[in-house]
């Protein structure tokens, strides 16, 4: 086993629900530590008092399971090898590969003594049937790529080296816990990247979807990289697709922003973006119209458009996106009246208003940073986030915090 290095915030997540009777799910895209974490997770149980014979645990695209394709062999399998004293600790890694895998896990359910770690690369694991199977009896634990606090404990710096510099490894690098092994060396790390990036297209879209168009695909992929954080709808993209000659369907126009949206939808399934709705903050309601896409990984963004700095605050947009997310919060993009906040962040006791910005130096930009969120009316928490390290930490009681020092707390 390589050097497992650890990421509490997950690990304590699946510790919390250790024995409670629900099936737990790890889901996140390929390769963002999700085996590793059940690796920790395996290693825990052992080092607790839990016998290596109770715990069975199968990566299902080894090929030494190439013969349990289906859930009946599959059952059978478990079921030969499930321990006849105590609890049973069943770790499946990539359990897509098994069809109707859900009918097997909720046997183990009904007929062992166990209890159930699950991971996948892609949303379909948590797809209709399987919820109506499984209803309310599993828990999703979400693994995203390393986070800002943790790159900075996957990786040694030089003593020399400040946190600034630290954040532009990281805006350039992004999180990908594999990249680590390349001590940031560009075109190994874009190799890396490249490879992930083919194989999250070629089995966890293209495979599951055979009417899937790649080329139109991955120009849907490089639009969404390159308006990160921007409004779009599927019929704008699917707009300027049409005019660069890519979707041609007849004589209208408005079928591409079907293809599109079915394109982005996948995207979402296979957790390579993620797609965040409007809500209007003075009517309190969300609106279907226009949203905003953030990618799961500023790395991969960098391979496939090349690293520029040109895009600063989308690209902060997108790191602060990512970090609400670990933090449990559900996010929005907020409307007041005209303009925007680029977060409008809840949980059931709390919520945060955001707006991100490279800078706040300049009197437009901070007038028009500060606009959105004075016309908010309630007393929740409303904050600014940008790049500066200013002796100004408030404005009229709406906070001005550096985006690392943030990231950091």
């Amino acid at each position: 086993m390589a050097e497992l290095i650890d990421r509490p915030q997950y690990l304590n997540q699946l510790i919390e629900n250790k024995d409670v009777d629900l099936v737990k799910i790890v889901t996140g895209i390929r390769r963002c530590g999700k085996s590793s974490l059940l690796d920790l997770f395996h290693r825990y149980l052992i080092e607790t008092g839990v016998p290596e014979e109770n715990i069975i645990h199968m990566n299902m695209e080894s090929l030494q399971y190439r013969k349990l394709t289906g859930y009946i062999d599959f059952y059978d399998y478990i079921s030969r090898n499930v321990s006849r004293q105590g609890k049973t600790y069943l770790i499946f890694d990539e359990l897509q590969a098994v069809e109707h895998w859900e009918k097997a896990v909720e046997s183990f359910r009904l007929d062992f003594d166990v209890d159930i770690y699950i991971t996948g690369s892609n949303a379909y694991l948590l797809s209709t049937e399987f919820s109506t199977l499984l209803s309310g009896r599993y828990v999703e634990i979400k693994v995203l790529p390393l986070s800002f606090k943790e790159f900075l404990t996957f990786y040694e710096f030089a003593p020399e080296i400040t946190v600034e510099e630290k954040f532009q490894k990281y805006l350039q690098f992004g999180g990908m816990p594999i990249l680590r092994e390349y001590r940031f060396n560009e075109a190994r790390s874009n190799q890396a990247l490249e490879g992930i990036y083919s194989t999250v297209i070629l089995r966890d879209i293209l495979q599951r979807n055979n009417q899937v168009d790649q080329n139109t695909l991955h120009k849907i992929i490089l639009f969404l990289c390159s308006n990160l954080g921007s409004i779009t709808s599927p019929n704008s993209i699917g707009n300027v697709l049409y005019d660069e000659g890519d979707i041609r369907k007849g004589k209208r126009k408005n079928v591409a922003g079907k293809t599109v949206d079915k394109y982005v939808s996948m995207l979402r399934s296979a957790f390579v973006f993620y797609s965040v709705g409007r809500y209007d903050v003075k009517g309190k309601q969300l609106l279907k119209t226009l949203g905003k896409n953030y990618i799961v990984d500023l790395g991969f963004r960098n391979m496939l458009l090349g690293y520029r700095d040109a895009d600063r605050g989308h690209i902060l947009e997108n790191i602060v996106f990512l970090e609400l997310i670990r933090r449990d919060y559900r996010v929005y993009i907020g409307k007041v009246g005209e303009t925007e906040v680029d977060f409008v962040a809840e949980k059931p006791d709390d919520k945060l208003y955001i707006q991100v910005t490279e800078s706040m130096q300049t009197p437009e930009t901070r007038e028009r940073e500060l606009r959105p969120l004075r016309m908010i009316a309630d007393n929740y928490e409303k904050i600014i986030l940008s790049m500066d390290r200013s002796y100004i930490n408030s404005y009229d009681g709406i906070k001005s915090l550096n985006v690392i020092d943030w990231l950091l707390s």
